[in-house]
């Protein structure tokens, strides 16, 4: 209780906490998009009400009539509560003001109301109204955290921008400009702060705040500065400011506003020109929600130390009658354990569960003293028949010894009358080549005698050949002490050699034979020995397609070595079969093969330093690969 319930209500107090601030950003930012609509609001009255007055006959009255125009638009500057109110055409220039450099004024003269926040500098200001410049300044103050700056005021006037498109008589374009300075307009941004932060909609001790910055500097708010004191002129953090102006994002989180922390709401404000020119800020006061967090934890801690004081000393007297027994029971345990069977835990002052568990632990113990005993005495009979029974055994023993070698040895002797028997049919094979080459010669021999000179080569490689078989076989268990002698060869003219040995039985079969020779690289390799692994392969490729089919043969140079592949497209070899294929006396062709031909096959190869492997698909064909490391030509 004391460990996991503080890790528990620790928990949940974060957790809460961190839900508590997500409503409050969520509040804000819900009170930041009622401000932005009551903006966009107020600038869609100025250019509907502006509108309303380019469209009136007391309007298109008094155009052509310069004093009755001027009376009648200072009258409706003074009626809209404008700061400025002037008709434009394209040859105005008021005070030397240029009308035709602001998009609104533009979208006017093109028939289209329109309004947007602007900016206009001080020069600008007087040019319009005199006297606008000097309401609009306002000086900066010295501001914490906020990014450096060498102006003392901003003289720039932020105003709500409206012109609305007028038809003079004699068809030129104009328009009815007006609009409303934003600087140190109070009543603005104490409507906006009243409208989002209406009575009781905040705790007590918080205060809602709004303000308008012109690109940082506040140039409207209700922050104090001091008691009595707007907080104008002073700016906004370089965080904020690099957030919301140059990232253009909208800020929603707690920031130090003048002097407290505030949930915060920034979003920027964007001109007529698509520039972001100033914010637009919404926020309450953090202190009473941190307030009211820090007495609810400091309550729940408070709560929670009062229930341990009071629950501790009954638990801690509750579980002592508890873990009495349960002690007691240990050090009995321990002493038996030790060998003591003789130790108890006798009688417990307690009629509760526990005591009932140790009185019939006791028992649990008599009864296992009195079953050691009769261990004892079962054990002490016991080894006198296992005394008894040794002895018979090791004589049973010695004859199984007797019997054991004397079967290795039949198995032996079974094993080499295996070998011997399987010489007759690897010689076949040979002795085929032999028997075809001889018809050759016989063919030959009645004109040109010179050309048979090849075959008779070959005859006598091929009875080399079967005795390099026959000594293989009689000594398959020790294949390395009986290893020809190897030499540098080229793999691709041995498989060339190959293919002229077997000739005749692929040309008896009908199969049609593709060669890849893209080979120069020379191996260590007994010529006769890899002469009778291809040969081995392609005879038994031959047999695969009894029907015909191709034999494709292939030499590659690949990395350190030379990959050779012998590959037809018969009947394949079934799963079960091919992981079989290398073992010695494992045949398929039941009495026609002896099951050597593969095993030699793969001897031979690995003593050469490389590696035979085997891939097939039923129905497709196989695909014997064989790997010899490269040597360098000597």
């Amino acid at each position: 209780m004391l460990v996991l319930l503080p890790l528990l209500l620790g928990g949940t107090m974060l957790r809460w906490s961190g839900k508590i601030d997500k409503i409050l950003i969520s509040k804000v930012n819900g009170d930041l998009t009622i401000a932005n609509q009551y903006l966009a609001r107020l600038m869609d009255m100025s250019g509907e009400r502006l509108d309303a007055v380019a469209g009136s006959v007391a309007l298109q009255q008094a155009l052509g009539q310069k004093s009755a125009l001027e009376a009648l638009l200072a009258e409706r500057r003074v009626a809209l509560q404008l700061d400025f109110l002037y008709l434009a055409t394209e040859e105005t220039r008021p005070g030397g003001f240029q009308p035709d450099a602001w998009p609104v004024v533009r979208a006017a003269w093109n028939g289209r109301a329109e309004s947007a926040i602007d900016i206009l500098s001080a020069e600008a200001l007087d040019q319009l109204s005199p006297g606008l410049a000097d309401q609009a300044a306002i000086h900066l103050v010295p501001t914490v955290a906020a990014v450096a700056t060498a102006r003392q005021v901003e003289d720039r006037g932020m105003i709500i921008h409206s012109a609305a498109p007028v038809h003079l008589p004699d068809g030129r374009r104009a328009a009815l400009v007006g609009g409303q300075l934003l600087n140190r307009n109070l009543d603005f941004i104490d409507t906006i702060n009243a409208l989002v932060y209406r009575e009781q909609s905040l705790p007590k001790g918080s205060r809602g705040t709004a303000t308008l910055f012109l690109e940082d500097v506040r140039v409207s708010t209700n922050v104090r500065l001091f008691e009595n004191v707007r907080a104008l002129g002073t700016r906004v953090s370089a965080v904020v400011r690099a957030r919301v102006l140059d990232e253009g994002a909208v800020w929603l989180d707690r920031a130090f506003v003048v002097n407290d922390w505030y949930i915060s709401a920034y979003e920027p404000i964007v001109d007529s020109f698509g520039t972001r020119v100033g914010m637009l800020y919404v926020g309450y006061l953090e202190t009473p929600f941190q307030h009211a967090k820090t007495v609810s934890i400091l309550t729940i801690i408070l709560m929670f130390l009062l229930i341990a004081t009071v629950s501790v000393p009954i638990f801690l007297r509750w579980a002592g009658r508890i873990f009495l027994p349960l002690e007691r029971m240990t050090q009995t345990i321990a002493r038996v354990e030790a060998g003591d069977l003789q130790a108890r835990n006798g009688d417990v002052d307690d009629s509760g569960e526990i005591a009932q568990v140790a009185a019939h632990f006791d028992d649990l113990l008599d009864q296992i003293q009195e079953r050691d005993r009769l261990l004892r005495d079962w054990a002490n009979s016991l080894e006198q028949k296992v005394e008894e029974r040794t002895a018979d055994l090791r004589t049973a023993n010695r004859k199984l010894e007797k019997t054991t070698e004397r079967l290795i040895i039949s198995e032996k002797l079974a094993a080499v009358g295996e070998i011997t028997a399987s010489v007759a049919h690897e010689i076949n094979n040979p002795i085929a080549v032999i028997q075809g080459n001889v018809e050759v010669a016989r063919s030959l021999l009645a004109e040109h005698a010179e050309a048979v000179e090849t075959e008779f080569r070959l005859i006598d490689d091929q009875i080399y050949r079967i005795g390099s078989i026959v000594s293989k076989l009689l000594h398959f268990a020790r294949p390395e002490e009986y290893s020809g002698a190897a030499t540098v060869i080229s793999p691709a003219e041995v498989v060339r050699d190959c293919l002229v040995l077997t000739r005749h039985q692929i040309a008896t079969n009908g199969i049609v034979v593709e060669t890849d020779m893209a080979s120069d690289k020379n191996v260590l390799m007994a010529r006769t020995e890899l002469q009778q692994v291809l040969v081995n392969l392609i005879l038994n490729a031959v047999h695969a397609m009894p029907e015909g089919g191709t034999l494709s043969l292939a030499v590659r140079d690949v990395t350190k070595g030379v990959e050779i592949e012998v590959a037809d497209s018969g009947t394949g070899i079934a799963p079960e079969t091919l992981r079989r294929i290398f073992d010695p006396f494992f045949t398929t062709k039941q009495a026609q093969g002896t099951g050597l031909g593969l095993s030699i096959s793969q001897t031979l190869v690995r003593h050469a330093g490389g590696t035979l492997t085997a891939s097939s698909v039923p129905g497709e064909g196989s695909l014997f690969t064989i790997f010899l490391p490269q040597t360098d030509p000597r």
